[in-house]
């Protein structure tokens, strides 16, 4: 037996997202507004794949003032420092915090450039118009915009430090430029994932099983 495949759409059925309503579209797709919020309700997300591509960039662009630039300053009776988020896990490692250094290198470093790569590899296949592992590739997504606000450790833990310190009166902690950037780093690969429609992976599958294609422009 053969199995076509079907997307919601090509069955009539559009979901609001912002809450969820499942909706029957308008004639032409577009422009149709959710019974229940009233939110202007689309077959894919308008200009999904031009808009996350957007956001990308400039969060690589942002990522490398983000890692060379000193994120934190301290000021002391014995001096200041400056302090790289890569410096700061150095220090914690050589001064036997290895744990610490661990979870900071994961969340601070690798974390956002996984999230770089892994939005770049979706927006690269779903162009392509790829059918290879849909499931896997909607997967993968999902834990993209899961881990997506883990990623400012280090704006939390400067956070904490200016409080701590400065109500002691012993030293001066401050946020240095490279806060900024990293901050802006996370914020823009998260709206680059929520721009990004996961619908669109699914596309080119239900036009490979002969199914009518409903995706129209990403």
């Amino acid at each position: 037996m053969t199995l076509r495949f079907h997307s919601a759409a090509s069955a009539g059925l559009l979901v609001c997202h912002e809450c969820a309503q499942l909706c029957r579209p308008a004639p032409n797709g577009h422009g149709m507004a959710c019974p229940r919020c009233g939110a202007t309700v689309h077959l894919r997300k308008p200009e999904s794949v031009a808009r996350s591509w957007a956001y990308l960039i400039a969060a690589v662009i942002l990522y490398v003032p983000a890692n060379v630039l000193p994120v934190m300053e301290t000021g002391s009776l014995f001096g200041s420092q400056k302090d790289t988020i890569l410096s700061g896990v150095v220090y914690l490692w050589t001064s036997g915090s290895w744990e610490l250094a661990v979870v900071v290198f994961i969340a601070s470093i690798l974390v956002p450039l996984a999230k770089i790569f892994a939005l770049a590899f979706l927006l690269i296949s779903v162009q392509l118009r790829s059918r290879w592992q849909p499931k896997q590739r909607a997967q993968l997504y999902r834990v993209v915009e899961l881990v997506g606000r883990w990623s400012m450790l280090d704006i939390y833990v400067i956070t904490i430090l200016v409080a701590l310190v400065q109500l002691k009166a012993l030293a001066t902690i401050k946020a240095a430029p490279a806060a900024i950037a990293f901050g802006a780093v996370v914020v823009l690969t998260m709206l680059a994932a929520a721009s990004f429609d996961p619908r669109l992976i699914w596309d080119p599958m239900e036009k490979a099983h002969g199914g009518r294609n409903t995706a129209g422009r990403a």
